[in-house]
C-alpha cells in the first residue's frame, strides 16, 4: 500500500526545505571543523596544499583517488585513448575483426603493464576453467571458479602469483589484484554459460576475447559472457538515436564529477577527520551524522566516476556495460544496496537468484543470502573487517523479509489495511528512514573504520537520545519520502510510456 500514492505537494515542500536546511546547518558546523582541524598534526600526512587558485589545503587521504587522477592519469588516457582509436580504425576497415581487434590490443596492454610473466598467470587460469567447462557440470566450474578467485586473496598463493608481475610501482597491487579477481570472474561466467548453452560451442578464443577487453579488465564492471559476446558479435552495430550525445554527456559528467569532488576536498576533510578520534568527538551531532554519511556518497561517487569512465569507452564499442550504481542516497532497501552493479548481478545471476528463486521464502532466503556474502567475503578479501561487514549485511537483507512476512501477518496485515494509502506511505517511510542508517552504519565498519562506526553509533544513540536521535530520523524520514516521490514519478513515466507503445 502507499506505493504509488502521491502526497499533498505542501507536505513535500516542507520535506523539501527541512531536509535541505538540515544539511546546510550540518555542512556548517563539518566546513568549521575542516577548517579549525586543517593545522593539526595529525592531518599534515593527508591534508595537503591543493590548487593554487583556490589557496586552501586539500584531503588526499585516499591514494587510490589522487593516483588516478595524477600521477597515472596520462597513462590511463594514453591506454584507453589507444582503445578508442584502434577500435574505431578497425570498425571502419574490418568490422568484422574487431572483437579480435580488441583482446590484441587489451593483451599487449597487459603485458606491457604487468609483465608477460603475469599475463601467463591468467592465461593458465582461463585455459583451466575452459577446459573443466567442457566436462558440462556448473558445481565443478563454480567451483573451480571460486578456488581460483581463493589462490589469489589468500596465502602462501597470492605471494607466489604476485611473483609473477613484472617491476615495481605504485599501483601494481590494485591492478594485480583487480586484474587476477576479474579474469577468474570472468572465467567463471564464461565456463557456467558454456555449460549452461553446450549447443552454442563457445571456444577458447572467445573466453580470451571476452577476458581480455582492455576496458573492463582492471577495474570492471564485469558483464556476464552471455551478454557481452552477443553485443560484441554484431558485425555491424547500429548506434540507437542519440547515443553519441549521450555518450560526450556522460563523459562531460564524469570530468565535471572528478572537478567538483577536488573542490570539494579543499573545504571538507571527510576522509581525514575518520581517522582522528579525539578530534571527531569534538563534532557536533549534525556534522558527524553529515561526515558519516558523505563517507559512503564519496565512496558511490567514487565508483561513479570509474564505471563513467570505462562505460563511455566500453559505449563507443557498441557495449551496453553495467551502469553505475544506485546512489546511496536513494537506498533505503538492503535488497538494492550495492557498490558494484556488475559484481552484484554475477553474484545474483550465478548464487543468488539460483538459490532463493523468488526471494519469498525465509529458509532459502537466508541459504541463498548467507552462500552470496560467503562469495562476496572471499571476493573482497577475508579479514575480520570483511567478516563483520558480511555478518552485518547478510543479517540486514534477511531482517528485511522477515519484517516483511511480520508485517503480512494477522492483526499488522490488517492494522495497515485499515490506514489510508498515504499514511501506509509515511509509515513506510519512517520504516525506511531506520533501514537507511542500518544500511549506513553496516557500511561505514568496511569503508572507514569500526571505532569510528562505534562513536557515531553511540553519539546518534546513546549520548544523543532523544534530541539528536530523532532529529536525524526525521530528516532521514523527509529524505525517504522525496526519494519515494521520485521513483513514484519515475513509475508513472515508466507506465505511459508501456501504453503508449501498445497502442
Amino acid at each position: 500500500m502507499g506505493i504509488k500514492t502521491a502526497l499533498p505537494a505542501a507536505e513535500l515542500g516542507l520535506y523539501s526545505l527541512v531536509l535541505s536546511g538540515a544539511l546546510a546547518y550540518a555542512g556548517r558546523d563539518l566546513l568549521e571543523a575542516s577548517q579549525d582541524g586543517a593545522h593539526r598534526k595529525t592531518f599534515r600526512e593527508s591534508v595537503r596544499p591543493g590548487w593554487e587558485y583556490i589557496g586552501r589545503k586539500m584531503d588526499v587521504a585516499d591514494f587510490e583517488w589522487v593516483m588516478w587522477f595524477t600521477s597515472f592519469r596520462n597513462v590511463i588516457l594514453f591506454a584507453l585513448s589507444g582503445h578508442v582509436l584502434f577500435a574505431k580504425l578497425c570498425t571502419m576497415i574490418a568490422p568484422q575483426f574487431r572483437s579480435w581487434m580488441y583482446a590484441v590490443y587489451g593483451v599487449l596492454a597487459v603485458a606491457g603493464t604487468m609483465g608477460p610473466g603475469y599475463l601467463l598467470l591468467l592465461l593458465g587460469h582461463c585455459v583451466g576453467l575452459y577446459v573443466v567447462s567442457l566436462l558440462g557440470q556448473p558445481w565443478l566450474c563454480l567451483g573451480l571458479g571460486l578456488a581460483g578467485l581463493a589462490s589469489f586473496k589468500l596465502d602462501p598463493l597470492i605471494s607466489w602469483q604476485s611473483g609473477f608481475v613484472t617491476g615495481t610501482f605504485d599501483l601494481q597491487e590494485v591492478l594485480f589484484h583487480g586484474g587476477s579477481g576479474f579474469t577468474v570472474l570472468r572465467c567463471t561466467s564464461f565456463a557456467l554459460e558454456r555449460c549452461a548453452h553446450p549447443d552454442r560451442r563457445y571456444s577458447l578464443a572467445d573466453l580470451l576475447k571476452y577476458n581480455f577487453y582492455l576496458p573492463f579488465f582492471f577495474f570492471g564492471p564485469i558483464m556476464t559472457f552471455d551478454r557481452f559476446h552477443d553485443q560484441v558479435s554484431q558485425v555491424e552495430p547500429v548506434r540507437p538515436e542519440g547515443e553519441l550525445w549521450r555518450i560526450r554527456a556522460q563523459a562531460g559528467l564524469s570530468v565535471a564529477t572528478v572537478m567538483a569532488v577536488d573542490i570539494f576536498f579543499h573545504f571538507f576533510y571527510i576522509l581525514t577527520i575518520p581517522n582522528d578520534l579525539k578530534f571527531v568527538g569534538r563534532l557536533t551531532d549534525s556534522a558527524l551524522a553529515l561526515l558519516a554519511y558523505s563517507n559512503l556518497v564519496y565512496d558511490w561517487v567514487k565508483a561513479a566516476v570509474l564505471f563513467g569512465v570505462v562505460n563511455t569507452v566500453a559505449r563507443l564499442d557498441h557495449l551496453d556495460p553495467p551502469q553505475a550504481p544506485k546512489c546511496i542516497t536513494a537506498l533505503y532497501v538492503f535488497g538494492e544496496t550495492h557498490f558494484d552493479r556488475g559484481i552484484n548481478d554475477w553474484l545474483c545471476r550465478y548464487v543468488y537468484n539460483r538459490i532463493g528463486g523468488e526471494h519469498t521464502e525465509v529458509v532459502p532466503e537466508l541459504v541463498a543470502s548467507v552462500a552470496t556474502f560467503a562469495i562476496t567475503t572471499l571476493w573482497l578479501g577475508p579479514c575480520d573487517i570483511v567478516y563483520l561487514w558480511s555478518l552485518l549485511n547478510c543479517f540486514g537483507l534477511n531482517f528485511e523479509l522477515w519484517v516483511q512476512k511480520l508485517a503480512e501477518w494477522g492483526i499488522l496485515a490488517r492494522i495497515e489495511a485499515s490506514l489510508s494509502e498515504q499514511m501506509s506511505r509515511r509509515v513506510r517511510a519512517l520504516f525506511g528512514a531506520m533501514n537507511f542508517w542500518a544500511i549506513i552504519m553496516y557500511n561505514l565498519v568496511s569503508l572507514n573504520s569500526v571505532p569510528f562506526t562505534e562513536l557515531v553509533a553511540r553519539r546518534l544513540l546513546l549520548t544523543g537520545f532523544p534530541q539528536t536521535t530523532l532529529a536525524v530520523l526525521l530528516v532521514t524520514y523527509c529524505g525517504v519520502q522525496l526519494v519515494k516521490e521520485r521513483e513514484r514519478t519515475l513509475a508513472l513515466e515508466e507506465e505511459k510510456l508501456d501504453k503508449e507503445k501498445a497502442e
